[in-house]
């Protein structure tokens, strides 16, 4: 009787034990629940108030941007996206009519020669001439360049638009800076020469894919390979042509004061002109530097960046979709990359941070070249574009800061000369190195020569740059050398 009673005792214990420890962990459960669900609702309401910070940040921004440089903006997103579609489809377009490789770096080369030989008579031209005109002729010409060159079929006609286009391209890129410094103060100079790299990287990001997407679809349509791609080169010429508009718009009062200006300055004497000899062998000893930098990165990009569409393509033998969106994904990542780039160059210098994404980006590089897999071949492509032109507008900054007033237009003439120059003289290289070797091994070489002359051009740089940093004794180059 009394065992019985114990049991029945025991029995009712533990079973209010295991309902109390239900208990227990229920509430424990829900309140660790209750703590998650909050911790990811804080975290999601920080990305959304991060987000909504950026976006108004952004807006006011353009609000504060004149007139003039809104028109521009626009201006170059039309011209860009243009532009963003011939990179990717127009050597597909020139390998479709028949013609060897041969004749893509041909082509190239003609087309960055022209470049080559307008940029210092254009810089010097932008510097005697309205920003305007210079821009607004460059738009249209190009852009009829472009549709011109998506209808010629002969091999003569083909080099000589390619050239009409080479040289009418050199307007915009020399001339962009100019006008947006002349149409904004100091202070506003960095972050706008930002957003302009991020804004070309989009346009080219909108065209690129855009373009391949569109040629598809017209495919599937029923349409033979040359006329899709003949529409779509169309279609990315009249959008060079459209942004003759809105520089039809701008007005010219900014670009005249500043030539005014300038022209009082000039007027006031040599000794305001040029107020220490030492200032202009200083100014073209940095501007050779600059250039002999830039011409190696050229020769290294010439054999690899113009043909990365063939690359996939002959290699991977992917679509031209997949292609655009691969290649639009890399402009994204480089945008994303630029934004980084300042933080960088704030923790180890401006001229370390150059040397740092340059040489970050040569195993991706050199993997590419000898991968055979597209998913490893797409990884290390998106993470080299990234790497080697997150430099770009912290060189930029460091040529503002080491060059006077005086020669910043023709330092930038200079080394864009020097970069086209590399382009101009690598095609037929590569094109002679794909001919001789096959897909595989010959862009396996040039893939590696790339990388060779990235080594030696971030080499130069970092030793001629830190002994320039080192000399700082004159009042004249602590004055122009701001932090970047």
């Amino acid at each position: 009787m009394v065992i019985s009673i114990l049991q029945i005792t025991s029995f009712i214990l533990m079973s209010q034990a295991s309902e109390l420890a239900y208990a227990i962990c229920k509430v424990f459960l829900s309140t660790l629940g209750a703590a998650c669900y909050n911790r990811e609702a804080n975290a999601s309401g920080r990305r959304i108030n991060q987000t909504m910070r950026l976006l108004h940040q952004v807006s006011s921004e353009w609000n504060r941007l004149n007139r003039n440089i809104r028109l521009f903006f626009l201006a170059n997103l039309l011209y860009q996206i243009g532009t963003g579609m011939f990179s990717v489809l127009y050597n597909l377009y020139v390998q479709t009519l028949g013609y060897p490789d041969t004749m893509n770096g041909t082509l190239v080369s003609v087309q960055s020669f022209a470049t080559a030989l307008i940029f210092i008579p254009i810089g010097l031209l932008g510097d005697r001439t309205s920003h305007k005109l210079l821009l607004m002729t460059g738009a249209l010409f190009t852009g009829l360049s472009f549709m011109g060159r998506s209808l010629a079929s002969g091999e003569s006609a083909l080099i000589v638009l390619s050239a009409a286009a080479g040289l009418f391209a050199a307007f915009f890129q020399v001339i962009a800076v100019p006008f947006l410094a002349g149409n904004s103060d100091k202070k506003q100079r960095l972050k706008l020469f930002s957003y302009h790299f991020s804004l070309v990287l989009a346009a080219q990001v909108i065209g690129s894919s855009g373009g391949g997407y569109l040629a598809d679809v017209l495919q599937s349509a029923g349409w033979s390979k040359i006329q899709s791609l003949q529409a779509v080169l169309f279609t990315g010429g009249a959008a060079s042509v459209l942004a003759f508009v809105p520089l039809l718009l701008v007005r010219q009062k900014p670009a005249v004061q500043k030539d005014a200006s300038a022209a009082s300055a000039a007027s006031a004497g040599p000794a305001l002109s040029h107020p220490l000899p030492s200032s202009a062998r200083e100014d073209w000893s940095a501007i050779a530097k600059f250039t002999l930098a830039q011409l190696i990165v050229g020769l290294g990009s010439g054999l690899v960046v113009p043909y990365l569409n063939l690359y996939f393509t002959n290699r991977f033998a992917v679509s031209l979709t997949a292609v655009g969106i691969l290649i639009s994904l890399g402009q994204i990542m480089t945008i994303v990359s630029m934004l980084i780039g300042p933080s960088l160059a704030s923790r180890v210098g401006p001229v370390k941070a150059v040397v740092l994404f340059q040489m970050m980006s040569l195993p991706f590089l050199l993997l590419t070249g000898f991968t055979n897999l597209f998913a490893v071949a797409c990884f290390s492509f998106l993470f080299r574009q990234a790497l080697m032109n997150a430099a770009n507008p912290i060189q930029s900054s460091i040529t503002v800061d080491r060059v006077s007033d005086a020669r910043r237009g023709i330092a930038n003439s200079m080394t864009q000369t020097a970069f086209m120059l590399g382009w101009a003289t690598m095609g037929p290289v590569q094109s002679h190195l794909l001919t001789a070797y096959g897909t595989y091994w010959g862009y396996a070489l040039t893939f590696s020569m790339t990388g060779i002359l990235y080594i030696s051009a971030s080499a130069i740089y970092y030793f001629m740059f830190n002994e320039r940093k080192q000399k700082s004794a004159s009042p004249q180059a602590a004055n122009q050398n701001a932090p970047a």
